[in-house]
């Protein structure tokens, strides 16, 4: 199991491709608090919010970075404050599709947060209940074609982020 350091390296040395499939309806990370607070006190955000740095960082290089995020509305506070920095995410490169259960029902998607590398790597990502990183387990190659087929079928049902926004915001 790779900790946060470990894991967060994996972003710097990562050559063509990184795909997410994202479960979760609450994230406990300590450093977006006070950028939380600041969200939900409606604050300005600053110009990461409007061309995130970290993406761009990926981007920048040539490397394709997507995630398809499945969530069920009403969404959470946490997740309004995470979908509302999607626009920049997306400036920075990022491709962002949502499938929203409430509005369709997915069969062949797992239950839990995954990053896929390289169309090569598959990592599952482990969380507490309250949303916490545990860490980020290495699966064996050959779940590989399981996860390509979670990433297709997350891709076939997804809709752009900017329209589910438009009728969601």
């Amino acid at each position: 199991m790779l900790d946060g350091e470990a894991f967060g390296r994996l972003f710097e040395t990562f050559e063509r491709t990184a795909f997410r499939l994202e479960t979760l309806a609450v994230y406990d990370v300590e450093e977006e608090a006070e950028e939380m607070a600041r969200f939900q006190a409606g604050e300005p955000m600053g110009p990461n919010w409007d061309d995130n740095p970290w993406v761009r960082s990926m981007t920048d290089k040539g490397k394709r970075v997507s995630r398809v995020h499945v969530l069920t509305s009403p969404i959470t506070d946490y997740l309004s404050y995470e979908l509302s920095a999607h626009p920049g995410n997306i400036k920075a490169g990022e491709s962002i599709g949502i499938i929203d259960l409430s509005e369709q029902s997915v069969n062949g998607l797992p239950d839990h947060y995954f990053w896929l590398f390289e169309d090569r790597d598959v990592y599952r990502v482990h969380y507490t209940d309250a949303g916490k990183f545990i860490g980020a387990e290495l699966l064996p190659a050959d779940r590989l074609p399981e996860y390509q087929a979670y990433r297709d079928t997350a891709h076939t049902h997804a809709v752009p982020f900017a329209e589910y926004w438009e009728h969601h915001h």
